[in-house]
């Protein structure tokens, strides 16, 4: 089966796991990551050029190498989430969720009957295209499939006490860019006032037994953001992880 959980069960044991976002359509590149070790990486439909059939061809690359592909889609759109499990994702990121209606929504989306309302096809490769006749499809992706929903905004925050009490969530994931420019400060994504915004949220989260997310822009963001109680790391983005690569490279080789 292309989920099998795996990431799932690294979340619910309390083990840290990494991954970057990826806006690069490329086989070999999300192959790279297994090889690299990463946990996870997020295939980026809202941001970038990256469309289902492309994704489809990350997920099958990622599982060949033992990196579990979550794909952020654009919007609470059941539809495009629907989508996203199908390609056979091990679970989905979705952007912009400020109330518990919206968090709701996601899990409605996300989850088969009797938890939620998810469309039922079986004939995907989610479903091993009917190898298995269907056979506890619908048990399994709900097990086995990874919700992240993101805050991102003061509105979010405001209303993340109720956000939390939604069962179905695995991950809250802060999103620091959208916060800074929430607060009044885009980009600003180390200054103390989002900081502070991003380590009150992520003592609540914690405080209640829920797994936190956040982007770090680089490893030194990165440990910062595991100080605070981050367990679900998103580490930069795989373009921008290979033009530091090669500007490093030309800078030591034409110093």
């Amino acid at each position: 089966m292309p989920n099998e959980g795996k990431l799932k069960k690294k979340l619910q044991a309390g083990e840290v796991v990494v991954g970057p976002f990826c806006i690069i359509p490329s086989m070999p590149m999300v192959e790279s990551l297994g090889h690299a070790g990463m946990d996870f990486l997020i295939i980026d439909t809202e941001h970038g050029p990256i469309g289902m059939e492309a994704a489809q061809d990350m997920c099958i690359a990622a599982d060949s190498a033992g990196v579990a592909p979550i794909i952020r889609v654009g919007g609470i759109d059941e539809w495009m989430i629907l989508r996203a499990l199908d390609i056979g994702s091990a679970g989905v990121q979705v952007p912009q969720i400020n109330t518990i209606a919206d968090a709701k929504a996601v899990v409605g989306a996300a989850k088969y009957d009797p938890v939620g309302e998810r469309g039922l096809s079986v004939f995907t490769r989610a479903g091993d295209y009917f190898a298995n006749d269907g056979e506890r499809h619908t048990d399994k992706q709900n097990e086995d499939t990874t919700v992240v929903v993101h805050i991102e905004g003061q509105t979010g925050l405001d209303n993340l006490d109720e956000i939390m009490t939604v069962d179905g969530i695995d991950v809250l994931f802060l999103g620091p860019y959208d916060i800074s420019q929430s607060l009044g400060m885009p980009g600003q994504v180390r200054s103390k006032k989002v900081e502070d915004a991003l380590r009150k949220a992520a003592s609540d989260a914690r405080a209640q037994g829920r797994a936190v997310g956040s982007y770090a822009k680089d490893v030194d963001m990165g440990k910062w953001l595991l100080d605070i109680g981050v367990q679900y790391l998103s580490i930069n983005v795989d373009a921008i992880i290979y033009m530091q690569a090669c500007r490093t490279i030309m800078e030591q080789l034409k110093a």
